[in-house]
């Protein structure tokens, strides 16, 4: 057995273990096992991305799940992977041309284009895989999947075409989102409304009918009334009921429009009349539609104003046009005035710019399955935790859109639509007639030309939970297990998902248990600064994984990160909580060395449950509590109470206490209780390994062979066990008794720290106690206090000066002889004062008989100890202060 070194090093430990668990193969899952099934697919990571502390949470949590179903005797698949990410790829080669040829992607043309972001790709791909492995995840890597891999292309394509004989997927000329940067469409679901300030511009058109009087709209986008091609007020609206029919100038690029009526109108916003722009508004468009309005876009694609009718505005930016049309309606006295306003304002995801509503031809998908995806959540086969996401899912379901799913970028999976050439006129907008769609060309492809579009980056990823098995594995392990995920992709990604489940039917039969994806969904938390803002490379406060990985080790930085991410809130990131996942690594590693240096461990401990100290006795019964709350936690994905937990009883139960009382047999006479003690440190070492390797699982990979607890790795090693202590005598009485000597010592410190003895000093301790289980822990109770010698005497009579404190045992005194008898007596003052408020407390709520007659039985009594501890305690302390005076 080789020696611990002195220090704890991961970056000795971490690459080593983990290139040997690569060679050993450990993590690739046998689709022919004969044990039951445990998956999970990976979100797939974007391509040319790089780790974030985002993703460290949430492949740590997954490796938690796999690596602990690996020990419970599940076969288990972790599959990994990337996504093609078509707008962000596509905005980072565009971006790096612009800057080093000053070139566009239209300048390249397509092929070429689509080389450069294929070179771009392998040079810059895949890094972050890299970066997970040194987090340690233990992925099946020789599964690895690729959004733009042939076969998933396929699959991708074969979905497609299978939704539009089905009538599903269709193309029309509708309202959508524009991205005016990335110059594509965007989804509903890639808004994000955002409160802006702005201004409230009140605008004056006249009436055409009756010169000299003037409509006056309120409007945030004066920008737009060269689009304006109706004024429109509610029916019930009796201001404006004389002006139905009739005509209003338009101030800007003028022209006569009509003024109707709509129920849409709010009469309670701004003057209860609205300017209709149905090619630059959702809710105009639909008005226009009603209402057979012209369509007029003054927008270019790149969101510059297009309209030469109006010079001073064309080829502007919209938000420079802006302040640019208010003066021009200010100088035509068109502009009555401007009040400052905030609204909401839609933002695209891709680019973090507002997104222009445009009127536009693109391919729509009809959403399937949507009852029976509500139902699937709603009836528990997939659960969500935290469950509060099940009502945002079923609101989004039930509230749902066609979903635009063609995006004018040429990096990603492309349309598989032709048109016949004859009908391609020079606006794609206007193409009409025939159209093919197959996976393969039409049968004379040169008579037609494939659709430019690719499909939205999603389309291709909401078959990510099947699509990227063969069928062996997908038999073993489709529906997979558990999908880790953020919840700002719940509709982007799960609820897609669920419903390409249920629409393709991937599973081993048709019913809709062996057809939904997954069987739990845990939405982890959002990673801010302590300021509570999301962390970004813009603000400078997202610290680099890898860095924390060089300073704190992989172990330390997962440990530490999992022990601050409450479930269901976000996280405050502090950098001092992964420095503490490193010390506790330092300190399983000390505990560690302490246990070497007594010979070798035993790998199966036999535990004598007649011959244990009443402190292995309370150890043994805190692991047995521990391993309790680890399960119910892990139940309900609750991994920082997992952490805590752990870090609680290895740390204080384990290292201060039992490690510490039971030196006095590891370093006694007496043989039995020294094999007793190591016996039991050995158990408990045992079982904390087990229970922290998912958590850590390099430093307990190699404390678990060092130590020689197994020949075989930890990570097939079975969960540890609890210990049966229920066939022991007296077990509560033996607890308490230990619960009152930590609690006499932690007494005893605290009393030594008041008057600045330090703790590595020896000193003299008196315990005045009548307890007769005492003097056989005296020992223990020395070592614990680091004292001299503590002296037992139930009839001690307290000196002059001696300092006292109250402890379950009795009254503790420092038998030190220059100590301060003032500040002793302002001392037991304070603590009179306090005991004396706290039994007023209790007094008063036991003389009401209200609650007396009301409050449970269990209650009552609980209160009436504390009088009768509260009583004894305060005796004690009258009495110490009565021998100060």
């Amino acid at each position: 057995m080789a020696e611990l070194p002195k220090r704890y090093d991961p970056k000795a430990v971490e690459p080593k273990w983990y290139q040997r668990w690569i060679d050993d193969q450990a993590f690739i899952a046998d689709a022919k096992s004969s044990k039951p099934p445990f998956s999970i697919v990976m979100p797939p990571p974007n391509v040319t991305g790089v780790l974030t502390l985002g993703h460290v949470l949430n492949n740590t949590i997954q490796d938690i799940l796999a690596r602990r179903a690996r020990m419970q005797g599940f076969e288990v698949l972790w599959l990994p992977g990337m996504d093609h990410a078509g707008i962000g790829t596509q905005t980072a080669v565009e971006k790096y041309l612009r800057r080093t040829e000053n070139k566009t992607r239209h300048d390249l043309g397509r092929e070429e284009f689509l080389r450069r972001v294929l070179e771009w790709q392998d040079k810059h791909g895949g890094i972050i895989i890299e970066q997970l492995k040194r987090l340690g995840c233990s992925c099946d890597w020789s599964r690895q999947r690729y959004t733009l891999d042939e076969a998933y292309a396929a699959a991708v394509q074969r979905a497609f075409v299978e939704l539009y004989d089905k009538g599903l997927v269709y193309r029309g000329r509708r309202m959508i989102n524009w991205d005016p940067v990335a110059q594509t469409a965007v989804s509903d679901e890639e808004v994000i409304s955002r409160p802006q300030k702005g201004k409230l511009y009140f605008v004056r058109y006249e009436i055409v009918e009756e010169p000299g009087r003037f409509l006056e709209v309120a409007t945030t986008r004066p920008e737009t009334i060269m689009a304006d091609t109706g004024m429109a007020f509610h029916p019930r609206d009796k201001r404006y009921l004389d002006l139905l029919g009739k005509h209003a100038w338009r101030p800007l690029a003028r022209e006569k429009i009509p003024i109707i009526a709509d129920e849409a109108i709010d009469p309670e916003f701004g003057t209860g009349v609205l300017k209709v722009t149905p090619a630059h508004d959702a809710l105009d468009f639909e008005i226009g539609q009603r209402h057979d309005l012209p369509i007029i876009d003054v927008l270019h694609p790149d969101g510059r104003i297009n309209c030469p009718a109006v010079p001073e505005l064309n080829g502007l930016d919209r938000f420079e046009a802006r302040e640019k049309a208010a003066e021009l309606l200010q100088a035509r006295g068109a502009l009555a005035k401007t009040e400052p306003y905030e609204n909401n304002v839609g933002f695209s995801d891709r680019s973090d710019v507002p997104i222009e509503p445009r009127i536009s031809e693109q391919w729509f998908l009809r959403y399937p399955k949507t009852k029976e995806a509500l139902a699937v959540v709603r009836d528990h086969l997939i659960r969500f935790f935290p469950a509060h996401w099940e009502k945002v899912y079923a609101q989004w379901l039930e509230n749902i859109r066609d979903w635009c799913i063609s995006r004018q970028v040429w990096w990603g999976h492309r349309v598989p639509a032709w048109y016949r050439k004859s009908q391609v006129p020079n606006s794609k907008s206007q193409i009409g007639g025939e159209i093919y769609v197959g996976i393969e060309p039409p049968p004379d492809p040169g008579n037609w030309i494939q659709d430019e579009d690719t499909l939205d980056t999603w389309f291709s990823s909401w078959l990510w939970a099947y699509e990227t098995m063969d069928q062996e594995t997908r038999r073993k392990f489709y529906p997979t297990s558990v999908l880790v995920t953020a919840a700002d992709i719940i509709f982007f990604w799960v609820a897609r998902m669920i419903i390409a489940g249920l629409e393709f039917k991937p599973g081993k039969s048709s019913t809709i248990e062996d057809n939904i994806p997954f069987h739990h969904v845990f939405f982890t938390s959002i990673v801010r600064d302590q300021l509570g803002r999301k962390m970004s490379k813009s603000l400078g406060n997202s610290p680099d994984p890898l860095e924390l990985i060089d300073k704190y080790g992989a172990d330390g930085l997962r440990f530490g990160l999992m022990r601050i991410a409450p479930t269901g809130q976000d996280i405050r990131f502090d950098e001092k909580q992964i420095e503490e996942g490193r010390n506790f690594a330092t300190k399983l590693w000390n505990v560690a060395r302490f246990r070497q240096m007594h010979g070798a461990s035993d790998p199966a401990p036999e535990i004598d449950t007649q011959a244990l100290s009443i402190f292995a006795i309370e150890v043994l019964a805190r692991l047995n509590e521990t391993i309790d709350a680890i399960e119910a936690a892990y139940r309900e994905y609750q991994f920082n109470v997992v952490a805590q937990r752990l870090y609680d009883f290895v740390w204080s139960d384990y290292c201060d206490w039992f490690v510490e009382a039971a030196k006095t047999d590891i370093f006694g006479e007496d043989e039995a209780k020294k094999k007793s003690a190591l016996a039991v440190m050995d158990f408990v070492l045992s079982a904390i390994l087990r229970l922290l390797h998912p958590f850590m699982p390099h430093i307990s990979e190699e404390l678990w062979l060092l130590l020689g607890f197994g020949e075989d790795s930890i990570q097939f090693a079975s969960p540890p066990q609890k210990v049966g202590l229920d066939e022991l005598e007296d077990v509560l009485e033996k607890r308490q008794l230990v619960s009152a000597i930590y609690q006499t010592v932690q007494t005893g410190r605290n009393l030594r720290a008041k008057y600045n003895i330090p703790s590595n000093k020896k000193i003299r301790l008196l315990l005045r106690s009548e307890s007769k289980a005492i003097p056989d822990q005296i020992l223990t109770l020395t070592r614990l206090l680091n004292a001299e010698e503590v002296e037992l005497d139930p009839k001690y009579r307290a000196q002059a000066g001696h300092p006292v404190a109250i402890t379950p045992l009795g009254e503790i005194f420092l038998t030190v002889g220059a100590a301060d008898e003032a500040r002793e007596r302002e001392r037991l003052d304070k603590e009179i004062a306090k005991l004396e408020n706290d039994l007023r407390t209790v007094e008063v709520k036991l003389q009401n008989s209200s609650f007396i007659d009301r409050a449970p039985a269990a209650v009552v009594e609980e209160h009436r100890r504390r009088l009768a501890d509260f009583t004894a305690q305060l005796a004690k302390l009258r009495q110490a202060r009565a021998g100060l005076n």
